[in-house]
């Protein structure tokens, strides 16, 4: 009996053991925000977006990872801003009150730039996989990172295609007046002028507008080579349409928020080879693991990608990576190596400078024969 007991002194305090290792490696939550529009007229951008967050959350959960000791568990909290700028500081701090690790957004530059003041007094760290308007930056929060090419790049892009790449001469601008819209539309103009186009209108809408016949009048009055347009697709498919209706017949050139699947379908098919649009990055299949990607993204979702999936999927998996390298998932202890990370994603290798730009970013132009979205180059 006695060899009995001491026999046994060993199993149960290997199974203590056993017990306390595995109370050592206990799980944690980790809660990761994400926001764009998923109602109204940019819903379909929003949806793209939330897509690309839920098929990178799934990832990181299917790789079982470690940090600090503790098995994460990690959970998307989604939030709907409705591209409003207000509703976006509400939501924005709804997340900061849900003990969000990181924020992956907002879509819009004008839901992006008040709400990444709510994110920085938080001390949070913020991805935007889309905004592109170069304020988001330029306000000195080391909590902010764009993961894709700001307006400078977009506008001087389709500014130079306008009149190098098409030869106009004579240009018409319209914005929606947002922070993108507007933003994009004057880099465009600056650049434009700067290589001898004349503008010889600039009409303005707003991002909730489908009636632009009056505004469409006056531009066909000028006789203008081209139009560039400063805002989403939501509006410049029904102006495309409206354009031709009108016998304005002209090239039309937008950034990337015209630059969707969805524009030719927006404009009853009026989007063809005279319509061109610039996207911060490289088209999908130039992107290093962009055919893999579109491949999981069409099987999971059975839909096309519009823009921002992979950069979302992208900025998701940044956070990560400097969680991991940190080995806390604490934004305070993480952020000074999100500041540094060298991260191979699916888009590019991810880098930012001193002001959270990305290091070396992409621009694309794309046209539209037959409706179908196109690289040019």
């Amino acid at each position: 009996m006695i060899l009995g007991i001491r026999k046994a002194i060993p199993v149960a305090a290997a199974l203590a053991l056993a017990t306390a290792a595995a109370w050592g490696q206990e799980s944690q939550e980790v809660r990761i925000g994400h926001v764009a529009p998923l109602s109204g007229g940019q819903a379909h951008y929003g949806k793209d977006n939330e897509r690309g967050a839920i098929m990178a959350i799934e990832d990181l959960n299917a790789k079982g990872l470690v940090i600090g000791g503790k098995k994460i568990t990690w959970k998307l909290l989604s939030e709907d801003d409705g591209a409003d700028p207000k509703q976006g500081t509400t939501v924005a701090q709804k997340l900061v009150d849900a003990k969000v690790s990181g924020i992956v957004g907002h879509l819009n530059s004008g839901t992006t730039i008040p709400a990444s003041k709510i994110y920085s007094d938080a001390g949070i760290p913020q991805i935007t996989p889309s905004a592109t308007n170069p304020k988001y930056t330029q306000q000195g929060f080391k909590t902010a990172f764009r993961i894709i090419a700001n307006d400078n790049a977009l506008g001087a892009a389709t500014a130079l295609l306008a009149t190098k790449g098409l030869g106009a001469k004579k240009v018409a601008i319209i914005d929606d007046r947002t922070a993108y819209g507007q933003g994009v539309a004057d880099i465009f103009e600056k650049v434009a002028k700067e290589n001898g186009a004349e503008i010889v209108t600039r009409q303005f809408t707003n991002d909730k507008a489908s009636d632009f016949a009056a505004i469409l009048t006056a531009v066909k009055e000028k006789k203008p080579d081209a139009v560039f347009y400063g805002g989403m697709d939501a509006q410049a498919g029904p102006m495309l349409l409206q354009a031709k209706q009108l016998g304005l017949a002209t090239k039309f050139l937008g950034g990337d928020g015209i630059c969707t699947t969805e524009l030719a379908k927006l404009s009853g098919g009026a989007a063809t080879d005279g319509v061109y649009c610039a996207e911060g990055g490289a088209s999908l299949d130039k992107m290093p693991k962009g055919k893999e990607f579109r491949s999981r993204f069409e099987a999971k979702f059975n839909d096309k990608i519009q823009i921002y999936a992979p950069y979302v999927y992208d900025a998701v998996m940044t956070i990560a990576a400097a969680m991991q390298k940190a080995n806390s998932t604490e934004p305070a202890k993480y952020l000074p190596e999100l500041a540094k990370i060298q991260y191979e994603g699916v888009t590019s290798k991810v880098s930012f400078d001193s002001i959270g730009e990305l290091n070396n970013p992409a621009t694309t132009l794309y046209n539209y024969p037959g409706g179908v979205k196109t690289p040019l180059n």
